[in-house]
């Protein structure tokens, strides 16, 4: 498998870059799918962009309480719901926490894997095609229809590793 880019982000990444990059990928898919990008999306989408880290929904509230009145839970959770029904985050299973999506270029029946750092909590994504063939043949053979599989792998990242 060849990445087209690095799972881990380099510690010194242009993150505003990053950031906005994204934001405009989610206006894009949003407006595609005529879907409203409105407000609080937006805030909740920024607050995961934040950092490459997941975040709880009520870490998403602290966050958006820094520059916003504290915004009702319920409002972040439909807000969140939106946001991964539209590819633009992920839950993290293991962490109950919440992932901007770093690779825009996956759809519907992808396999995604999530290389989370035991070290410094940062979280990888990558995509395989050939990983998700072999799972989506072996659920078609069971007589199931997949979407979306998602992996979750621990471990520790290349740049905690040159850190040790």
């Amino acid at each position: 498998m060849t990445l087209a880019k690095p799972a881990f982000p380099a510690p010194d990444h242009d993150h505003g870059r990053c950031t906005a990059d994204a934001l405009a990928h989610a206006e894009a898919v949003c407006q595609q799918r005529a879907q409203k990008f409105t407000p609080i999306r937006r805030h909740v989408l920024a607050a995961l962009l934040s950092s490459h880290r997941p975040l709880g929904a009520y870490e998403v509230i602290d966050e958006l309480a820094k520059s916003m009145a504290r915004p009702a839970p319920i409002t972040v959770y439909r807000a969140l719901d939106f946001l991964m029904a539209n590819g633009l985050v992920h839950r993290i299973e293991s962490r109950n926490a919440y992932l901007a999506c770093a690779a825009h270029d996956h759809d519907a029946t992808s396999a995604v894997a999530f290389l989370i750092c035991e070290r410094c909590g940062l979280v990888g994504e990558i995509s395989s095609a050939s990983f998700a063939n072999d799972i989506n043949v072996a659920a078609r053979s069971s007589g199931f229809a997949p979407k979306l599989s998602v992996v979750e792998i621990t471990g520790v990242c290349t740049h905690c590793q040159k850190a040790a």
